[in-house]
């Protein structure tokens, strides 16, 4: 049994890295409740695209989390592509190794999160839950670090490489006389 239940393979790693960052200047306290959850699977995970949906039960309380992996810009993914043999069915720490040193190592990267939690936190117990059981399902797969970045997708294109989707539509941007009027019947 390897030293790490969670990351024990470098691309793992990247997925234990968000919930426990290198410049993380003390430590935090719920880093060991998360790994419990995630050891004791009380996470379940759906994953759909660069999506998570994580339900997490614990005790007589339960919680969902969201997070959405930022995508991989389509050259990276391109470059990637050109670097993995078409035939490798799995990723080994040479290919790993290989990507890093062509600086082509995909980091995973969170677009955005959200939890149903009362913590109202960036970085809740859930989340942190939440990315020790993907650590766990990549260690075990390593394709699925590179399906959620967007790999499969062809990535995100050059022109919406800068900007974020927007989340939400400023009220004043809608005019109230088309917004609520209904389309005319031919």
């Amino acid at each position: 049994m390897p030293d790490n239940e969670f990351g024990y393979t470098p691309w793992g790693m990247g997925w234990v890295r968000l919930a426990e960052p290198l410049s993380a200047s003390r430590p935090e306290p719920l880093l060991p409740r998360a790994r419990s959850i995630a050891r004791n699977d009380g996470v379940q995970l759906e994953i759909e695209g660069t999506s998570v949906c994580a339900r997490i039960h614990r005790g007589g309380q339960a919680s969902v989390t969201h997070l959405e992996i930022a995508a991989l810009p389509s050259t990276q993914v391109r470059a990637i592509a050109e670097r993995i043999p078409a035939h490798t069915v799995d990723l080994t720490d040479g290919v790993h190794a290989e990507l890093s040193a062509a600086g082509l190592l995909p980091r995973p990267r969170l677009a955005d999160s959200d939890c149903s939690c009362s913590a109202r936190t960036p970085r809740c117990l859930h989340l942190l839950a939440t990315c020790y059981a993907l650590a766990r399902q990549v260690d075990e797969n390593p394709w699925l670090t590179l399906d959620l970045q967007g790999c499969r997708s062809g990535g995100r294109s050059e022109e919406h490489d800068g900007a974020a989707p927007a989340r939400w539509t400023l009220i004043d941007t809608l005019d109230p006389a088309s917004f609520f009027a209904c389309p005319a019947e031919p």
